[in-house]
């Protein structure tokens, strides 16, 4: 029988454990093996969802100094958790309208397009201040960045009016070591970056950009899955620690007849009885629906296949490989863990790791373990 000492735990229908140990270790792997360039960190969608505040606290401790979000209110919302001395970077950059608030919290946006660059510019010219800023460029991957017509028509001047502290842009296969299309973009990179500035400061890589090659890196590295456990290189031996164990608690255990449906649908039919457990994780909880008949838990060494679909609040598992009374209402079972990483669970259902990283939802109480201790809150 399950025993709590933290309420939060008790009252929750799943708990999910967050490495910050493992984290720190993993940012640390990757400063160096990027060096002599810096490590920047992506703690974006609230890092990856596990929490940017404490992830940025952790990050920090371990020396990083460069952030980057997608949107201007995630920044916002960082501010005060990071150093005095760190840069906080918004990928997307600004919305219309958003400059002064921009200028005035000491956030650095990319600037993707030309009317961005102007906005900012004239934001820096109404300030009297040159304002810190990230070029991006299209190298090849056709979402965001300046084209090269769009460099031909930078107005001459800009840098005396607001300083560019990076020339950045993106792999749109770094996962895949061998494809052409990252020296092509490399090479492309490379050469609309010379045109901005060939002294500029620069950046490539992604999580995966720091591990295919030296060349990549650039000044800095902008590593983002890898920091929290996701192996960076598809069908490659994963350098990094897992930091993520997520489980599931049960909530009803019965025993089915042959002949017994589950689930919405009755898509599972038992051929001969069966001793089934309800947990109570679902796709609300970002526990993907196609996972239902094609995945499953795991209580020890014991793989439990999920039966039936997976509905919003709870999934259903078969549990008659265990012996009778091994598990009791109350107990966990493990959905990502030391029997499941995160790559398979991303590979049952038919997506990547960071699609299920980021979805993990709020209902599960969190605990956050660090080398000295662990501390516990609320979802």
């Amino acid at each position: 029988m399950a025993n709590f000492e933290d309420p939060a735990e008790a009252l929750a229908g799943g708990r999910l454990t967050i490495d910050l140990a493992a984290l720190r270790a993993n940012y640390v792997l990757i400063a160096e093996r990027a060096a002599p360039a810096r490590a920047a960190a992506v703690v974006k969608a609230n890092a990856y969802g596990l929490g940017a505040e404490r992830v940025v606290r952790t990050l920090a401790e371990a020396g990083c100094r460069d952030f980057f979000v997608a949107v201007i209110i995630e920044a916002l919302a960082l501010v005060r958790h990071a150093p005095g001395d760190a840069r906080i970077y918004v990928l997307n950059g600004l919305p219309p309208g958003a400059e002064a608030v921009c200028a005035g919290a000491g956030v650095v946006p990319v600037l993707n397009s030309l009317a961005q660059v102007e906005r900012w510019r004239a934001e820096a010219k109404r300030r009297r201040v040159r304002l810190a800023c990230v070029l991006q460029v299209d190298s090849g991957m056709s979402r965001l960045g300046l084209a090269a017509s769009d460099i031909d028509q930078l107005q001459p001047g800009l840098t005396d009016e607001v300083e560019v502290v990076l020339v950045l842009s993106h792999l749109a296969c770094g996962d895949t070591p061998g494809a052409t299309a990252n020296q092509e973009q490399l090479a492309r990179f490379e050469a609309l970056a010379d045109r901005i500035g060939p002294a500029l400061p620069r950046s490539l890589a992604n999580s995966a950009g720091v591990f295919i090659g030296p060349e990549f890196q650039q000044d800095l590295v902008r590593p983002g899955l890898a920091l929290y456990g996701a192996a960076p290189i598809e069908g490659a031996a994963s350098p990094v620690r897992p930091v993520v164990r997520l489980e599931a608690r049960v909530i009803q255990l019965r025993s089915v007849d042959a002949g017994a449906g589950v689930g919405y649908g009755l898509t599972y039919v038992a051929r001969e009885p069966r001793r089934l457990a309800t947990v109570s994780v679902g796709y609300a909880d970002g526990w993907p629906r196609r996972l239902g008949g094609r995945a499953a838990a795991y209580f020890g060494d014991v793989r439990l296949p999920i039966v039936g679909r997976v509905s919003m609040d709870s999934v259903t598992l078969d549990v008659s490989d265990l012996p009778c009374g091994t598990l009791a209402e109350g107990d966990f079972v493990e959905l990502i863990g030391p029997h499941q990483t995160l790559e398979a669970v991303a590979a049952g259902a038919d997506t990547i790791a960071y699609e299920i990283l980021t979805g993990l939802g709020k209902r599960y109480s969190r605990t956050y373990l660090t080398q000295d201790a662990c501390v516990e809150i609320d979802a």
